[in-house]
């Protein structure tokens, strides 16, 4: 593929992130939105390689910083945007046990940091846990590594999916 191919692919794919993170400005939509926007971050990934698609994960956050919701944007900026480019990684140096711990702990300590920082920006505090009573804090973080394990799960089936249904057919018209 062309430089001028995968400039203009990395466009619209950064692009579409945006238009998705949009979506966070509806109730319930802002946790969900992060995770759907960093699907065409994997899709560049598939298409190109890691360093293109890194360029649509900058590209994509430097326009979210601007135009999404507040808290939504910090999820997608410390993880659900880089995330598919680190899974490509882990999964092709790692398998098994060790792969799962490295998956856990990045997704942990991405979690600690979009708390500090929605805590120092936006205000947010664990008091709003205090309705679980005193270990409601520990069951948000076992609730919250859950999710992140089927999230896991579907991007890999997505990334699957994409590339028996899709891939075949953009690649035909970005002319490889």
């Amino acid at each position: 593929m062309r430089n001028n191919t995968k400039i203009a692919f990395g466009g619209i794919m950064a692009a579409l992130s945006v238009v998705c993170m949009l979506l966070s400005y509806f109730p319930y939509f802002t946790y969900a939105a992060p995770g759907v926007a960093s699907l065409f971050v994997m899709i560049s990934l598939i298409e190109t390689d890691k360093k293109w698609a890194t360029g649509v994960y900058i590209a994509s956050a430097l326009l979210i910083l601007i135009f999404a919701e507040n808290e939504s944007r910090f999820i997608y900026l410390l993880f659900f945007g880089h995330y598919p480019i680190l899974k490509a990684i882990f999964d092709g140096r790692f398998k098994g046990v060790i792969l799962w711990t490295l998956k856990i702990v990045t997704f942990n300590l991405c979690v600690v940091a979009i708390y500090y920082i929605t805590t120092a920006l936006i205000g947010f505090s664990l008091e709003e846990f205090s309705v679980f009573g005193k270990y409601g804090v520990a069951i948000i973080v076992l609730l919250l590594n859950a999710v992140f394990v089927v999230y896991d799960i579907a991007l890999s089936r997505m990334a699957f999916f994409y590339i028996n249904r899709f891939h075949s057919l953009v690649k035909k018209m970005l002319k490889f």
